[in-house]
């Protein structure tokens, strides 16, 4: 088969169908990018072709901003962290480089009352897009053959960690239901919104991905009682919202989200990321259970990224595996760390693209 575009390459994963090899990304930490250019990693390069990645543009935050807009403040900064508040109300304290679960210090939104103060902040603008980064680049993506997807936040996992704090939501969730259910559907109601504006002015993508941590590795936050009456059905709207434009939607949810899958996809998700094998997600049972209704996306251990013999050992075991028939995209089980070197990369994307051919 000759060679393909990303666009063309991913859209074939998603109609389960053999490309020319399984589609290549991932996210990389601040701190490896920082590691791999002073192992050689040029910055006048195009990243994507230097290491062979394909090319899928994520729009997330930085592109359609969906926060109560709280100022944003910075009150103690040193050679190695910064203590702010951020556009969510959240006072953080980041190390530096950024490569770490940021300690949340304080939280505006603590309570239904400062809820409310800052669901007035939150109307659907035009300001909140970045049109210029549109006007600049949407063209030249779509003439390279990328594969855009959208990413706004909103629900359980933006309420729980950026902007109220997990102990104060886990809770609400049991003692204030109306007050989660309300931010919840704050949020998406704003996304939507948004995400509607940039279609109608005819910046369309190809798939909504939202985040929605709701598991850790011994299994879900809540129970399935309370995912069904609080989260699955803003959950239901936005895969609804999705579909009705024609586009794929994906799930992150990092954790063990095994019990969850017939549910979520009888609501219709078509991919999961990041099937995280340290917290006991199996991709290949994945595969075999619901691989010709899901596409799976990551499930390989970054841990082990960092030794040739046991990276390389999985690729051959597991890729062949999950990649059957279509319906997979490679990546890490979350993300890249600074563990891994700029040349065990190039080598895992290499033999990615060797056995990863179908």
């Amino acid at each position: 088969m000759a060679k393909l575009t990303t666009h063309e390459r991913v859209k074939r994963m998603f109609e389960h169908r053999d490309a020319d090899c399984v589609p290549v990304t991932d996210w990389i930490w601040e701190s490896t990018y920082e590691r791999w250019r002073s192992e050689g990693l040029p910055t006048d390069v195009d990243f994507f072709q230097y290491l062979d990645l394909d090319r899928i543009i994520w729009l997330s935050n930085e592109m359609l901003d969906t926060s109560p807009r709280f100022e944003k403040v910075i009150i103690e900064e040193t050679d190695s962290y910064r203590i702010e508040r951020n556009e969510w109300g959240v006072t953080v304290k980041n190390f530096k480089p950024v490569s770490t679960t940021p300690q949340d210090l304080d939280f505006e939104v603590r309570d239904p009352d400062s809820w409310r103060k800052a669901k007035e902040r939150m109307a659907p603008t035009r300001d909140r897009i970045d049109w210029d980064r549109l006007e600049q680049h949407y063209r030249s993506w779509r003439e390279q053959g990328a594969w855009i997807v959208m990413a706004p936040w909103f629900g359980f996992d933006i309420v729980n960690t950026r902007m109220c704090g997990t102990e104060r939501t886990m809770l609400a969730l049991a003692e204030e239901p109306e007050w989660c259910v309300d931010m919840f559907n704050t949020q998406l109601d704003l996304a939507i919104a948004l995400m509607d504006m940039m279609w109608d002015a005819g910046y369309t993508f190809d798939q909504l991905l939202w985040f929605d941590d709701m598991a850790y590795r011994n299994g879900l936050f809540f129970s399935p009682r309370m995912y069904r009456g609080l989260i699955k059905p803003y959950q239901q709207r936005a895969i609804d919202w999705a579909h009705s434009k024609g586009i794929k939607i994906e799930l992150h949810c990092c954790g063990n989200i095994t019990p969850l899958l017939p549910e979520l996809i009888e609501m219709g998700i078509d991919a999961l990321h990041p099937l995280e094998v340290k917290a006991g997600m199996d991709p290949v049972a994945v595969k075999k259970a619901y691989g010709d209704r899901l596409v799976l996306h990551g499930g390989f251990d970054v841990r082990r990224w960092s030794n040739p013999e046991e990276y390389e050992e999985d690729i051959r075991r597991v890729l062949p595996a999950v990649m059957e028939n279509g319906g997979y995209i490679f990546s890490s089980d979350h993300s890249v760390a600074d563990t891994v070197s700029l040349e065990n990369y190039r080598r895992i994307v290499q033999l990615v693209r060797e056995v990863g051919r179908y």
